[in-house]
């Protein structure tokens, strides 16, 4: 089984509770009712691009449960293949999270079977036919520099979701053609608050994206940077919108579009999403995108 994107990444259940505002250190906040639905970056990844209609598929792990069957239902439901989702003897990944009345969250990740992703889930075969790979970092650094290695060998174009922010070798970085991050990532990566986003290419990979939230993003690449603006929506939740925009740039990269064109689109999308509740439900198709 081959697809022109594939995912390497987690799966998670998401916990949602709506609050007026985020509990300080030792002090109980009441939220409203909780609601479930998919998510984890690797499936949400999947799904977004899988809404636009991408030939996607996920590699990632879940437990024998009912969160893993929530899971495998929503990514086929999208559009993904699931047939390099493991069943491990883990719990599926949980992440729990607060949503404030301004659309932003917070987010505790409880990685369960994630963590039982491992590099030699990665063989050859499975990169058979992949025009891009994405990953991103909710599953262990030894998967994710493994499938970076092997994906950029096999000349596959490479992009990584540097999310949630770790330190990754100096030999993953410069294999990558894509290095995705919002604003607090890039901050992390270069060690201040204020970089030029053109200091990321020094770091070795041959593009960068920086996300923006509602600003949009800046795509650079070795001849110059380029500013995308995101369309003015209306934010109720913004869970799963920088997922949505990695989903949507690898979906376009792997139709042959520009990296600018591409991040055109994913704008588009992330922006769709956050007028939406949830993630992996508010991802759009692309008669939603007109």
């Amino acid at each position: 089984m081959s697809a022109a994107v594939l995912v390497v990444g987690s799966a998670n259940a998401d916990l949602v509770v709506p609050v007026e505002r985020r509990p300080g250190g030792g002090e109980t906040v009441l939220g409203g009712d909780t609601t479930l639905s998919p998510g984890g970056k690797g499936a949400n990844t999947a799904a977004a691009a899988g809404r636009l209609g991408a030939d996607v598929a996920l590699l990632g792990a879940v437990g024998d449960d009912s969160y893993g069957r929530l899971l495998r239902d929503s990514l086929a439901d999208a559009g993904v293949a699931t047939g390099h989702v493991r069943t491990v003897g883990r719990p599926t990944g949980i992440a729990y999270i607060t949503v404030t009345p301004d659309g932003e969250n917070s987010i505790l990740v409880s990685p369960g079977a994630n963590s039982a992703l491992e590099p030699g889930d990665l063989t050859d075969d499975v990169l058979d036919g992949v025009r891009v790979l994405v990953t991103s970092l909710e599953v262990p650094l030894p998967t994710v520099e493994h499938a970076v290695a092997r994906a950029s060998a096999k000349g596959v174009r490479v992009l990584l979701n540097l999310s949630p922010a770790a330190e990754v070798s100096r030999e993953t970085l410069g294999a990558l053609d894509v290095l995705l991050v919002n604003e607090h990532e890039a901050a992390y990566l270069l060690g201040t608050e204020d970089a030029d986003p053109r200091k990321l290419l020094e770091l070795g990979p041959r593009a960068a994206v920086v996300t923006l939230g509602a600003k949009g993003a800046v795509v650079v690449e070795a001849d110059g940077s380029t500013e995308v603006a995101s369309p003015k929506v209306e934010a109720v939740d913004t869970t799963g919108a920088g997922d949505a925009f990695a989903g949507a740039l690898a979906a376009s990269l792997a139709e042959g579009a520009t990296l600018v064109d591409a991040a055109k689109r994913a704008v588009k999308v992330a922006a769709v999403s956050v007028t939406r509740h949830g993630a992996q439900p508010s991802y759009p198709t692309p008669d939603e995108l007109e």
